[in-house]
């Protein structure tokens, strides 16, 4: 009896251990599924996205309990937009003009949270005076390579060319990747480019184009990348959403008191050279607070190009812009 006993009394052991291995097995799964790393994209190149690099190499977001992934490295905001349709995407730094054409059209639920960056793109002619452009104006009958539809590029440059009354139906516009730009301008292909930078400052110090006119000449101030949440993500993971959002925050201030290595990150990211890298930088101004009059200017004007079709742009912008609420949440 005190044999059957003590084989009883083993096996419940045995089985009490496996209950508990069990139970920690199943808190690590989901521990680990809580701390799936945020999937964040941003495009090739862009130094206006140097704060996410910024934000990585000095260890602001494991800091701040980011825990985040690259998972993608794209050629022009529509392609994120476009990850972020296919459920791809968390988060990303994209354009506000593409995020703002995508969630009007509804190929994508995204919410902005933060500016990146103003201003910090121009408009590039060759510099052997083809064709000799001199003004916006000139650029009449003539072709120009834009990064995609719907960008910020793309309206900045429309915006320009239908304030000096060039129908828009007289100017070639193209579809180039802002790294193909440089070369299509060399080999004739196009009469002119529009990107973000350091491109154009790349095109200057190759000798192959010159800024005919900077966007913030075009627009003084105007917003240009931002950070975006997929809106599904950003309810059910806030704290991760804040996290990288702090980090940002911060990565932006950094920015601003150290110029210098600031810009080494930036030459890591973009493979260019300092001299590059310098000149382009003095163009764009980091600020993660977003002028919502701004939005509201692309969302009426891309509604004018036909590309987008929103008749409450109020509203719109009520439900697109949360930066307000994401900055106070940021701040704790």
């Amino acid at each position: 009896m005190k044999i059957l006993n003590a084989v009883g009394m083993k096996k419940a052991a045995v089985l009490v251990c496996a209950v508990f291995i069990l139970a920690a097995m199943a808190c690590w799964s989901a521990g680990n599924a809580a701390e799936k790393p945020v999937r964040v994209a941003y495009l090739q190149n862009d130094i206006h996205h140097l704060p996410f690099w910024v934000a990585r190499d000095m260890g602001f977001l494991a800091r701040q309990g980011a825990n985040v992934e690259v998972a993608g490295v794209f050629r022009s905001g529509p392609d994120i937009m476009s990850a972020f349709a296919a459920g791809a995407l968390d988060m990303a730094y994209v354009g506000v003009a593409p995020a703002t054409a995508a969630v009007a059209n509804g190929t994508a639920d995204v919410v902005v949270l933060s500016q990146s960056n103003a201003e910090g793109s121009a408009l590039v002619v060759a510099s052997n005076g083809r064709h000799l452009v001199k003004t916006v104006k000139d650029l009449e009958g003539k072709s120009v390579a834009i990064p995609g539809l719907s960008t910020v590029q793309d309206f900045l440059l429309k915006e320009s060319l239908t304030k000096q009354g060039v129908r828009l139906d007289r100017v070639k516009f193209l579809v180039v990747k802002p790294p193909e730009m440089i070369s299509a301008l060399r080999n004739g292909d196009v009469d002119a480019f529009i990107a973000w930078e350091p491109y154009p400052a790349k095109a200057s110090q190759m000798g192959v184009g010159r800024t005919l006119v900077s966007s913030g000449e075009m627009w003084p101030g105007h917003p240009c990348c931002v950070v975006v949440a997929d809106a599904k993500f950003l309810a059910s993971h806030p704290d991760q959403v804040n996290a990288v959002l702090r980090a940002h925050r911060q990565a932006v201030e950094w920015i601003g008191k150290n110029r210098d290595k600031a810009v080494d990150i930036a030459v890591k990211y973009t493979g260019m050279d300092e001299k590059t890298i310098r000149s382009a930088m003095k163009t764009v101004h980091y600020n993660p607070t977003l002028d919502a009059d701004g939005v509201r200017r692309y969302a009426r004007f891309l509604t004018g190009l036909g590309y987008i079709r929103i008749k409450d742009v109020d509203g719109f912008i009520g439900k697109f812009v949360r930066q307000e609420s994401a900055a106070q949440r940021a701040g704790r």
